[in-house]
């Protein structure tokens, strides 16, 4: 992937070696994000889900206050900061102009870099949970080692399925803007478990079309894509399906239990993505067959 020299994004906070942070107190009672993603390993892949985080604060009213460590700019020196810096300027450029040419303005999420855990306005952010978004402080986060993880635990490796992990987070942060989140949470109040469950997963393969979406656009700006960049990208996509995680991890696959989509799934909506560089495209929730 093609991406030295190009842009950074100052909306980078480094909060690595900053020191970590409590649960959150919700209803006189302390609540760690980390209890709640555990229930399934596709979470711990890309994140905690942004409905449970919303979920967690439906109670109404404004969201908790964060104590944190300050937090400051990575070092030029960081090569790997500064390739999520650029992915992350990327992305502000790509959606900023999806929504002028929407006639609406793109607000940019911030990036969080930390290490094992930090707190956020959804609660403590631990490494153990993957790359995540959380709605109320529009904000992405993600533990750096992670990368490492991705290579050894599912042999994917590569710049472009490493930036394909912060475009679906971004993607995420798209739905918050543009409402879709909040309906899903809306809807998923009055529907069963499965009902809750199948409404996630259209939203976390809408966030993987809007992430192909995103790498058309950038690679027909900026020529970001090298040979075997889009095959990692699905390689990525694939490893990380429900479907696999579940038949890794215990042997059987529950479908009913799925939160992201399978692994074809996953790959499809990706490609809906870059294939078509339409957000329009993207919509999950009127597709018949995903």
């Amino acid at each position: 992937m093609k991406w030295e020299g190009n842009r950074e994004s100052d909306n980078v906070e480094d909060r690595r070696g900053g020191g970590g942070g409590g649960g959150f107190g919700f209803g006189g009672g302390t609540i760690g994000i980390g209890t709640v993603i555990l229930a399934l390993l596709g979470s711990w892949i890309f994140g905690i889900n942004p409905l449970t985080m919303l979920g967690m604060l439906s109670g109404g009213g404004p969201a908790p206050q964060v104590q944190q460590a300050p937090a400051h700019a990575p070092p030029p020196s960081d090569k790997q900061a500064r390739f999520v810096a650029t992915v992350l300027a990327d992305t502000e450029d790509v959606w900023g102009e999806q929504f002028r040419a929407g006639g609406s303005q793109y607000v940019r999420p911030k990036l969080v870099l930390f290490s094992d855990r930090t707190p956020t306005a959804c609660g403590t952010g631990q490494a153990a949970m993957g790359p995540f978004y959380c709605p109320a402080d529009s904000k992405v986060y993600i533990d750096l080692s992670f990368y490492r993880l991705m290579q050894q635990r599912f042999h994917v490796a590569g710049e472009f399925a490493q930036a394909y992990v912060i475009a679906h987070e971004v993607g995420h942060h798209v739905q918050h803007l543009t409402g879709v989140s909040g309906k899903v949470e809306q809807a998923r109040r009055n529907a069963s478990e499965r009902e809750g469950n199948a409404l996630s997963v259209r939203l976390e393969l809408q966030a993987d079309c809007y992430a192909g979406v995103w790498a058309f656009h950038a690679n027909r700006a900026r020529s970001i894509l090298e040979q075997g960049d889009i095959e990692t990208a699905l390689n990525a996509a694939s490893a990380i399906g429900d479907d696999a995680l579940q038949r890794q991890s215990r042997g059987e696959v529950v479908p009913d239990s799925f939160t992201h989509g399978t692994s074809e799934q996953r790959v499809r909506w990706f490609k809906r993505g870059i294939d078509s560089g339409d957000a329009m495209q993207c919509d999950t929730f009127k597709a018949r067959t995903l």
